[in-house]
């Protein structure tokens, strides 16, 4: 009975007559964690979530099924992707989930990674205070050991030349990434079509690419094989008419956001009508405000008009009457891309329709697929800029989104080594070259930053060990021998063989990352776990009885 008393008692005070009041409102509901206690919660929460994605790691990764809550299924192996599915309720454990996601954002691979070297942080500087060293301690260990790291891995970078037209080591580097999904079976085709599509939007001049440019299309249906890259935009909407041309030659678009039909009379007003002529005359009206409608966009020059909304039957058959192809619905996202790509300005009133608001492009046709007579429209070689689209096949839909995701990570590769061209080696040879470094400049340290640095070191190694751990080899006996052989030969190189080659030359095996996302991994990761070793009190509201 006396913790009741106590914990009630936690917030009572009294006042100089006396009389108790309240300090903290309601405070025998809420949960309240503090200290090392807290600290402890809060580690525990982030390793579980690390542990989850620990296993979905390199080349031999295993994906996550998840259902989401109206049953559709998700077969994900993109550490971003399964833990914003996964629904995370843990505050600390929410920490983990932002943390992919702006690896996601930065970098756009290495999202799994990045998860499992702060879990692996974490599970170090839990010994560490169970040893009794204050946690700012630990951070500070941890700041400078990323320091020593990120240096490190300048120091090893190795830059990476390719010109405009041979961008074999680009491609190389998308494999490394599409290497650990599930359609690495054609990881050569897919990292090709990725890295065509980066290069024809690319500003090579600038050194930046717009990925708004790529969009990623999927259709159910075919096979993996049957993904292209498509120079044009794809929209997934036929022509209005059946017997409209599915083929126009030096299209001249006219965008419309405005609806297509004549204008109706408001509910406040009645029309009576009461005899035949009447409705003759109102009929008569209306057709030919449309002809007139139609005429205007063929005298501005359009021989297609895309609109944003519909138009009834009576618009369609005068617009196939007049021979001008039109598409209706289409959505925002595609009409702003079509405007950027052809050229064109966006009309939203009818009356503003003139020649210089129109788009140009070479040629806008129907394509069709299998036998389900899936129609489709592209319209290739725009005239302002090179939006391209990548037209992902699958077995089924899970496949296809799946492989989006995949490609989404290649993209945002090829275009982080454009932006910066140098490169660091995979399976684990840069975290163990860092943890070397780390490990030299800790001896150096005196102090207890000392300790904090050499848990970094340990940390790092979860990542190899995680990669041998996942391929089937014997974690601790591969670790130890490409540690041993990196400090004898001095050669940061070496990696875990995951494919096993027989080689852990990672040169030789061509697995490459970038520089850039493996310094953000660091940077981040480092941080979450500062943020979350400064947590010295969990106040949250308790649950109801």
């Amino acid at each position: 009975g006396n913790q009741t008393t106590s914990e009630a008692t936690m917030s009572l005070a009294f006042d100089e007559y006396g009389r108790p009041f309240l300090i903290l409102r309601e405070q025998e509901k809420k949960k309240r964690l503090k200290g090392i206690e807290a600290q402890r919660a809060n580690i525990a929460a982030a390793k579980s979530v690390s542990r989850i994605l620990r296993t979905s790691l390199g080349p031999k990764g295993m994906d996550k099924m998840m259902q989401g809550p109206d049953g559709d299924v998700m077969i994900t192996n993109d550490g971003a992707t399964i833990l914003e599915e996964m629904r995370i309720e843990n505050q600390v454990a929410k920490l983990m989930v932002e943390l992919s996601k702006s690896q996601d954002y930065e970098v756009g691979d290495g999202t799994t990674g990045v998860v499992v070297l702060a879990g692996a942080l974490l599970e170090q500087a839990e010994a560490l205070l169970d040893r009794g060293i204050h946690p700012v301690r630990v951070s500070e260990g941890y700041d400078r050991a990323c320091k020593t790291a990120v240096n490190k891995l300048d120091e090893i970078a190795d830059e990476f030349e390719f010109e405009t037209n041979e961008f074999e080591s680009l491609v190389q580097t998308c494999m490394t990434t599409l290497s650990s999904k599930i359609v690495n079976r054609h990881k050569r085709d897919l990292a090709k079509i990725s890295v065509d599509a980066v290069m024809a939007v690319a500003d090579l001049e600038r050194k930046d690419v717009n990925l708004e440019l790529i969009k990623l299309e999927g259709k159910t249906g075919g096979t993996l094989e049957d993904t292209a890259l498509i120079h044009g935009i794809v929209l997934d909407k036929e022509m209005s008419h059946p017997q409209m041309p599915t083929e126009v030659k030096d299209a001249k678009i006219a965008i419309l956001t405005c609806p297509f039909e004549p204008p109706r009379p408001k509910t406040k007003h009645k029309i009576e009508i009461d005899t035949v002529e009447k409705y003759e005359s109102l009929r008569k009206q209306e057709k030919e405000y449309f002809i007139d409608m139609v005429r205007k966009c063929k005298d501005s020059g359009a021989n297609l008009v895309l609109c944003q909304w519909g138009f009834d039957d009576e618009a369609n058959h005068q617009l196939y009457l007049e021979k001008l192809p039109a598409v209706r619905w289409v959505g925002g996202v595609e009409i702003e891309l079509i405007a950027i790509a052809s050229g064109a300005r966006i009309i939203p009133r009818f009356e503003e329709i003139t020649a210089d608001k129109l788009g140009k492009a070479d040629v806008v046709r129907q394509i069709e697929f299998g036998t389900t007579r899936d129609k489709m429209l592209v319209i290739e070689g725009g005239e302002k800029s090179k939006a391209v689209t990548i037209l992902v096949r699958g077995g089924n839909k899970m496949i296809v989104e799946e492989t989006k995701r995949s490609i989404h990570d290649s993209l945002c590769v090829a275009r982080n080594l454009i932006r910066d061209n140098r490169i660091v080696y995979g399976g684990g040879a840069a975290e163990i070259a860092c943890s070397l470094a780390i490990g030299e400049a800790a001896d150096e340290v005196a102090g207890v930053e000392q300790y904090a640095m050499h848990a970094f070191a340990d940390a790092l190694d979860a990542i190899p060990l995680a990669l041998a751990e996942n391929s089937g080899l014997p974690p601790i006996d591969s670790l130890t021998r490409v540690k041993a052989k990196q400090l004898k030969e001095k050669c940061p190189y070496l990696g875990i063989d995951c494919k096993e080659e027989g080689t852990d030359d990672m040169r030789k095996q061509n697995v490459f990352e970038t520089l850039v996302g493996k310094r953000e991994q660091f940077w981040l990761a480092t941080q979450l776990v500062k943020m979350i070793l400064k947590i010295d009190d969990v106040m949250a509201p308790g649950e109801y009885e």
